[in-house]
């Protein structure tokens, strides 16, 4: 089982965590970064399984801080467009076909088999290329796609492995809820901690 961890950045992940894995790619923040350089990567080496692992927001306090996520389908949650205070995707303004390939009704949908069996609870996810406090922009994003979580680099994980049919995972702990910016109310290492624990898991059940 050749597997790529992939994440962010290099404090998510637990350096005891990296002999485990075939390969590891910290591709920066945001969609632009993760596109780049996950693309380079799978081209130049083949393998079975492409794993993300990160921290996220979450929309709503039934994730506790600190719980750790499955993404069962994610989307850009800011490609979009935005008139007169109200948020729609551009598929609802015929600007692309939301069930053109690797979108199903505008989502990027994980069918891999491993969600079946996860103890994780699968979620819907959104990425959005900004963090910011606006309760205008977290209210028209909830009312648009109901996500339960956000990243910065989610969707782009899935579009890339759907487009080349590689298997993957996004997995992410919960490290504050959307619009919070004091950030004295996050629980960062708490989720990380809880992020690598599943993520060992998970690592161990794919090598069997």
């Amino acid at each position: 089982m050749k597997i790529l961890l992939v994440a962010a950045t290099k404090h998510e992940i637990d350096p005891t965590l990296i002999n485990n894995v075939t390969d590891v790619l910290f591709t920066g923040v945001g969609v632009p970064a993760t596109l780049y350089h996950l693309q380079k990567k799978i081209h130049h080496f083949h393998y079975n399984m492409v794993i993300q692992a990160g921290i996220a927001g979450a929309f709503t306090h039934i994730l506790p801080l600190g719980e750790t996520v499955l993404v069962k389908k994610d989307t850009f949650g800011d490609l979009a467009i935005e008139e007169k205070g109200k948020l729609s995707h551009i598929f609802s303004e015929g600007l692309g076909d939301k069930n053109e390939f690797p979108y199903n009704k505008g989502w990027l949908v994980n069918d891999h088999g491993y969600l079946s069996f996860s103890d994780l609870q699968p979620v819907k996810a959104i990425t959005i290329n900004k963090i910011s406090d606006s309760e205008t922009q977290k209210h028209q994003l909830i009312e648009t796609y109901h996500p339960e979580i956000e990243s910065m680099e989610g969707a782009a994980l899935h579009y890339v492995c759907l487009q080349e049919n590689i298997p993957f995972l996004q997995i992410r702990s919960i490290s504050n809820y959307v619009g919070e910016r004091d950030k004295t109310k996050w629980k960062m290492k708490f989720a990380i901690a809880n992020l690598n624990e599943e993520l060992a898991k998970i690592i161990d059940h794919l090598k069997g």
